[in-house]
């Protein structure tokens, strides 16, 4: 499926947030999306997600989550230290969990550490450098509880726009950055509203990370925005939030934004788990 074709559903509500980081209109004619196909994963594992009492869910006025199962031992994505990278739309599972990334890092309310400390709701992390810079500090609190940094370009252009050479540098300078910052090589990317081609997948492969991770959802203030047909969430979608302010939010906080968000979540039943405890990485890369 051509990403042009996805981006085509897109009501003119989202096209208005594409600020925020959905689909765009400048992404290009060569831009292109794949999802991965695998059979669904087996339940198991040996570690049980931390999880919340009701008390600290009541004091931000929310009802609990489903509480996540075990992930499973066998990983339904296995990924390659070779060859080019796949493009994840979604895991495939049939425990009925979804995954929450947050990308940029602009917005840095201290209330939002406080949050996640209480609710341990875990969230994968694309952080992009320019947004980051004047407090990496911030997002170490949060990789302290378990949530995973990983790449998002240094300056967040349209990277298929960009000739290879300036895609390679995107992509490397902040695998570099965040390597040097946060102690860890980020194993995932996900391109700047979502635009790539063949050049980013080959920067992507040539900078260090294995996968390219695309989503289904985006949350916008207070509701969330199918990018798929059926208005709802399916067992493994991968959802998409961003660190942002009331400027950004339509006066929405960061907190009530992410609190709309498990509201949506919860609603529909499912559970919120970790992206990377259902992810293999390469073998060279698990020492």
């Amino acid at each position: 499926m051509k990403r042009g074709t996805l981006c085509a559903a897109v009501t003119g509500a989202v096209v208005a947030a594409l600020a925020i980081g959905g689909c765009s209109a400048s992404g290009g004619s060569g831009t292109r999306r794949a999802a991965l196909a695998s059979p669904p994963a087996a339940t198991g594992g040996t570690t049980a997600p931390r999880a919340a009492d009701a008390t600290a869910w009541h004091k931000w006025g929310l009802t609990p989550l489903p509480a996540a199962p075990r992930p499973p031992a066998d990983k339904p994505v296995k990924l390659s230290a070779t060859g080019p990278v796949p493009v994840l739309t979604h895991i495939p599972t049939s425990q009925k969990v979804v995954f929450i990334t947050v990308d940029d890092g602009q917005e840095k309310d201290p209330r939002f550490i406080e949050m996640m400390r209480d609710l341990k709701v875990p969230i994968t992390m694309f952080l992009m450098n320019d947004a980051i810079k004047s407090d990496y500090g911030y997002f170490r609190q949060l990789q302290a509880l378990g949530d995973h940094i990983e790449n998002h370009t240094l300056h967040h252009p349209v990277m298929s726009t960009l000739p290879p050479a300036r895609q390679k540098a995107e992509v490397c300078g902040d695998q570099k950055l965040l390597t040097k910052e946060y102690g860890t090589a980020p194993l995932l990317f996900r391109p700047p509203y979502g635009a790539y081609n063949t050049g980013t997948r080959t920067a992507v492969a040539e900078c260090g990370p294995r996968a390219i991770v695309w989503w289904r959802e985006s949350m916008q203030s207070r509701n969330i925005q199918y990018q798929v047909p059926g208005g709802k969430l399916h067992s493994g979608d991968i959802i998409l939030a961003h660190f942002r302010g009331p400027s950004e939010l339509k006066g929405t906080t960061m907190t009530q934004m992410f609190a709309s968000l498990l509201k949506r979540i919860q609603e529909q039943g499912f559970a919120v788990a970790r992206l990377e405890d259902y992810i293999q990485p390469p073998a060279a890369s698990t020492g």
